[in-house]
């Protein structure tokens, strides 16, 4: 990894206190609710429509500490709505080709759901996302030791990941629409992670029907990252049932194959002749039964794609897959900076948890594609690198793009 910082993305987002909030509070002194002062207020690229803007409510407590619920609407009617309890994507609202909505994000009513049992839905995932063999790595000859929390290895920061902690909150807008930062300081050896690690995601919703992610991280000692959103959706709707007739394209002519235990090999393997050759549009369930051993080490697909990047370090922002439901014709575009790209297909989901909607999620009842750098890689040098030294900042940018056709 170029520790000068320089094959990061260099793409610099400042927020600012919005205008909406400014005349929220003023408003609020009036007697006139926020949100009435919200709507009579035009974002910034757009002819203005019901509740567009930013507003937030509470959604119950963690450990005594409030959680607020946040609502993004753009020009075009879409919502998003997200809790500062582990940065949680709640639902994401986008129209079908007739123009009807429906939320495509798997995820709770509730908070207790969320506290309670959830399995990543929405949620930011940290201190390192996806899974590190046996919990261990060794960073400038010192060996650390992780929380084993998927047998028998760490997964996606461990017993208490950045997913389970109330986040600092500010609203802002950027040029394309409004935003929301939130931020948090993971202390040194919070679950055994090295280094204080100064961390602001920032979630824009963008008049263009794009949720942008963008991820900014620094630390006072030598330590590992790799942050992302680990969303499920279903186009068609979450509780719709089925996603095996979506048909996904992925910029990738290789993965990474895993053991039993889904830790990568270290193999980069092509995928062209295997059921993981997604490089033209395919439907995900076409070939999940497909018997092949690395389908059935997980069930299905869970596993790391690599983008085709010459530099897989260039931290330009690349489109990395395209998932249409022909159905609906909603389709999702995700971009990205990340050399990676976690293809995971519900597999895991088995009817016992309840959704948003009152419906039970079964075994591909929705799908998530990670953006990230690859599982294991602090004990994979031949892997693209996740240290991240002082005086160097980790920069991350994903973009979630949605439209009908």
């Amino acid at each position: 990894m170029d520790t000068s910082g320089s094959r990061w993305i260099r793409r610099r987002f400042c927020t600012r206190m919005s205008v909406i909030a400014i005349l929220a509070v003023l408003a609020a002194s009036a007697g006139i609710t926020g949100l009435a002062a919200q709507e009579a207020t035009p974002m910034a690229g757009g002819t203005p429509t019901q509740g567009e803007g930013i507003s937030s409510e509470p959604f119950g407590t963690v450990d005594g500490e409030a959680v607020e619920r946040y609502s993004l609407t753009n020009a075009n009617g879409m919502t998003v709505k997200i809790l500062t309890y582990g940065g949680i994507v709640q639902s994401i609202e986008v129209p079908d080709r007739d123009g009807a909505m429906a939320n495509v994000a798997l995820g709770f009513a509730d908070l207790e759901s969320y506290v309670e049992g959830n399995p990543y839905f929405g949620c930011i995932t940290g201190r390192y996302a996806n899974r590190i063999a046996e919990g261990r790595f060794t960073l400038e000859g010192e060996e650390y030791q992780l929380a084993i929390n998927n047998e028998p290895n760490h997964l996606h920061g461990g017993e208490k990941g950045f997913d389970k902690y109330v986040w600092d909150a500010a609203e802002g807008t950027a040029d394309d629409g409004a935003s929301l930062a939130l931020s948090r300081v993971s202390p040194d050896g919070e679950e055994n992670y090295p280094g204080t690690l100064s961390v602001e995601v920032t979630y824009t919703l963008t008049d263009a029907d794009e949720l942008r992610i963008e991820y900014r991280a620094t630390t006072d000692a030598a330590t590992i990252v790799n942050l992302t959103n680990h969303s499920y959706f279903n186009l068609a709707g979450e509780g719709s049932g089925t996603i095996y007739d979506h048909e996904l394209q992925l910029t990738a002519a290789n993965y990474t194959p895993t053991d039993e235990t889904a830790i990568p090999t270290g193999e980069i393997a092509p995928v062209a002749g295997t059921a993981f050759d997604f490089t033209r549009p395919t439907a995900i369930g076409e070939r999940i039964r497909a018997g092949e051993e690395q389908i059935v080490l997980g069930r299905g697909y869970d596993h790391n794609f690599v983008l085709d990047r010459e530099d897989p370090e260039d931290g330009e922002l690349i489109t990395a897959a395209t998932v249409t439901d022909p159905n609906s014709g909603r389709t999702m575009e995700v971009l990205t900076t990340e050399p990676g790209i976690q293809f995971y297909s519900g597999n895991f989901l088995d009817g016992t948890i309840v959704g948003t909607s009152g419906t039970p999620y079964r075994q591909g009842d929705g799908f998530a594609l990670e953006t990230q750098h690859f599982p294991d890689s602090p004990n994979r040098p031949e892997f693209p690198s996740t240290e991240l030294q002082p005086g160097d900042e980790y920069r991350s940018t994903t973009i979630y793009r949605f439209s009908a056709q």
